[in-house]
């Protein structure tokens, strides 16, 4: 599953460790806001690498949890959904709005494999200093560079350059952040 291979998704050991995400992140949306602390707990059982400053806003759901990696300063707003069948890693002060979602699972084109239930999933790249607008779906493979701007309701389909802006269905580049 990982090497982005051909996998069976209803594998036994897939199975327990999809159900064991679900465990953990149902706890994790049924806790107060007060509950840093669980929280905390919580997502460090859950995530691949958690660094020390990240806040989750609940409702959360992933596939594995496992292989999601976060940098120092992440922020998920309301909604989030990461299907981490392949790697997601952040970097450092990465900001989504609400509902934003990112998948790393797909199914093949052809139909006779696609029927056999057969999945795979590609790798997420997002850099540093991203933000990424309430609504946008990432789709499998995307690299996102250092910088840039998703606008809202933005679909990813193909990797975004550093320092620029991008929005749409497909996304696109509309131009350059703007320095400071």
């Amino acid at each position: 599953m990982l090497a982005g291979l051909l996998y069976d998704a209803s594998d036994k050991e897939l199975t327990g460790l999809r159900y064991r995400a679900r465990e953990i992140t149902g706890a994790y949306n049924s806790t107060r806001p007060s509950e840093i602390d669980v929280r905390r707990a919580l997502l460090n059982r859950l995530l691949g690498r958690m660094a020390p400053k990240i806040e989750i806003e609940p409702p959360f759901r992933c596939d594995y949890g496992t292989n999601i990696y976060t940098g120092n300063n992440f922020y998920a707003n309301f909604g989030c959904v990461i299907l981490d069948v392949a790697e997601v890693r952040f970097g450092e002060n990465v900001m989504l709005a609400p509902n934003v979602q990112i998948y790393t699972a797909h199914h093949p084109l052809d139909v006779a494999t696609r029927i056999s239930m057969l999945e795979m999933g590609t790798p997420i790249n997002i850099g540093n200093n991203v933000w990424i607008g309430g609504g946008a779906i990432i789709l499998p493979g995307v690299t996102i560079g250092d910088n840039s701007v998703i606008g809202a309701g933005s679909v990813v389909t193909r990797d975004v350059p550093p320092n620029v802006i991008a929005a749409g269905n497909p996304c696109r580049v509309i131009r350059d952040v703007p320095t400071s």
